[in-house]
């Protein structure tokens, strides 16, 4: 069996996460994990008798292809397995993504858990389109490719009447911010959810004209922009 193993967005909301995830843990001998460190800090967080190196442990990022061999290994060694994600949900925007495909393709049961998701979070509480909505991912560094995306992603929002949800580097936020504003139309409204979950948690939808009256430090925060035309 594959869990998978949602963890907190913010190290003060343990409360986010049901008491059936730990239970499904504890079912466990493998854990791979996005990052050990955090993930090992996770698990105490949320139970302090838990005994961490009674796990088995292994890094998603490190020599991935070498992971993916031992994750096939395990599976036929009929182990139970987690997938933990750095936070969130694992399999969206996670590189756990990689492990669950492999485990779809060797037909295993995989259970994914409750928990929360800053996507979806962010969505909720946005007032933008529930209906209809995607997921960009990162946009480009470049800052003429990310100007053009910008105004690509805007072009599908009003042709589909949907909600355009895309996520930064923490460190780059406000200069994705700063470019939104320069470049985005007037009246198109841009939702920012910073820090989810936290208690310092920011939920803010305006127009593109109006975040321009407001001074905003988004600086090494995480951020989930959405944007509607």
């Amino acid at each position: 069996m594959i869990y998978l193993i949602p963890s907190f967005l913010s190290e003060n909301a343990v409360e986010t996460i049901p008491a059936y995830v730990m239970e499904a843990v504890k079912k466990c001998t493998e854990i791979f994990a996005e990052n050990e460190r955090t993930a090992r800090r996770f698990l105490k967080a949320m139970d302090k008798e838990i005994v961490i190196d009674d796990f088995e442990w292994h890094t998603i990022h490190k020599a991935e292809e070498e992971q993916i061999s031992i994750f096939r290994e395990r599976i036929r060694d009929k182990k139970n397995i987690a997938i933990i994600s750095e936070a969130g949900c694992p399999g969206v925007a996670d590189p756990g993504q990689v492990l669950i495909a492999e485990a779809q393709k060797m037909h295993e049961e995989i259970k994914p858990l409750v928990g929360p998701n800053s996507i979806l979070l962010a969505l909720m509480a946005s007032g933008l389109n529930g209906q209809q909505f995607s997921f960009a991912g990162y946009l480009p560094i470049d800052n003429a490719a990310r100007i053009k995306k910008i105004k690509q992603l805007e072009a599908e929002s009003l042709q589909k009447n949907c909600t355009q949800i895309f996520i930064e580097t923490p460190y780059r936020n406000n200069k994705l911010l700063e470019t939104i504003l320069a470049h985005g139309n007037t009246s198109t409204r841009l939702c920012i959810a910073a820090e989810i979950t936290s208690t310092a948690e920011f939920i803010k939808t305006k127009t593109i004209e109006d975040w321009k009256k407001v001074k905003l430090d988004l600086h090494k925060k995480p951020v989930i922009f959405l944007l509607q035309a």
